[in-house]
């Protein structure tokens, strides 16, 4: 066993062991100070996610090179290196189509580029901050900051709706109002109170809908558009200084209404009220 040591670190062995020690540290240097090059060169340019995969990729490609060289130093040889690696990634092709289906989806993504780090996505029923884009999944933080991870295959095939794409963003109220109210006066009134309202835009102008006879309400939609920080804040405000503005001009919110009839047309099923007194008796 001593004498299988003393040949390895003696001799030929050692310088060839000391060359590939000497590869394996400069392959981590210069592919650190690539990964740091290509942050410094296409930082600005570059989204958050491109940049993360760019620099990644230079990081390992360069890193790779330095080991193939390393072990080439060692006597291996790549030729049967990559015939193995190429059986290899064959047998976890086939072991991990998950995966690969996930890494081709990640690969369509960046392409596509629907959002980015940073933007704020809802699919199906969750919603949150996109913190990175990865080979297999993408990874969100919601607002109740839960770590949220979703296959890049599953944002393929569903819905993704870009929350912050845009710089503005529309508020549409569903609203109700009593029967015996005047559409118009109500209209003045909605109109009023956007325009009050410092959160909403001017342009493109609020948009009043009369949208149909409901059981107990005549149903309207006011939609009011803001900026895409000020959505929330507005969301909050305008409801309540509706509410308020309502009250002040007398105007009534129903609620539903249901009525007994005895089976004539117009007349309704009298009710009488009993007190307790009589009740006893």
């Amino acid at each position: 066993m001593l004498d299988m040591l003393h040949g390895i670190f003696t001799g030929e062995r050692a310088v060839d062991l000391f060359r590939a020690g000497v590869l394996l540290v400069l392959g981590v240097l210069f592919a650190t100070l690539a990964s740091r090059l290509v942050l410094r060169v296409a930082g600005k340019r570059l989204s958050q996610h491109h940049l993360q995969l760019f620099r990644r990729l230079a990081f390992y490609i360069i890193l790779a090179l330095f080991v193939a060289s390393a072990l080439r130093e060692l006597g291996f040889s790549l030729a049967v290196l990559m015939g193995a690696a190429g059986v290899l990634t064959v047998a976890i092709g086939f072991a991990s189509q998950t995966s690969a289906s996930n890494l081709i989806s990640g690969l369509f993504l960046i392409g596509e580029r629907p959002f980015s780090v940073g933007d704020v996505i809802r699919i199906g029923n969750t919603t949150g901050e996109v913190l990175s884009i990865d080979a297999l999944s993408v990874k969100l933080r919601t607002f109740d900051n839960l770590f949220v991870r979703i296959p890049n295959e599953t944002l393929i095939k569903s819905e993704v709706t870009t929350l912050t794409r845009f710089a503005i963003r529309r508020l549409d109220l569903v609203l109700g109002v009593a029967y015996k109210e005047d559409i118009n006066a109500v209209r003045d009134v909605l109109m009023a109170v956007a325009e009050k309202n410092m959160l909403c835009l001017d342009e493109p102008a609020p948009l009043f809908i009369f949208t149909g006879f409901g059981d107990s309400s005549l149903d309207i939609q006011f939609s009011v558009w803001a900026k895409r920080e000020s959505f929330l804040p507005l969301r909050n405000s305008i409801t309540a200084e509706i509410k308020a503005a309502f009250d002040a001009a007398g105007i009534e919110i129903p609620f539903p209404h249901r009525s007994l009839y005895t089976g004539e047309v117009t007349r309704p099923f009298p009710i009488t009220i009993i007190s307790q007194d009589k009740r006893d008796d």
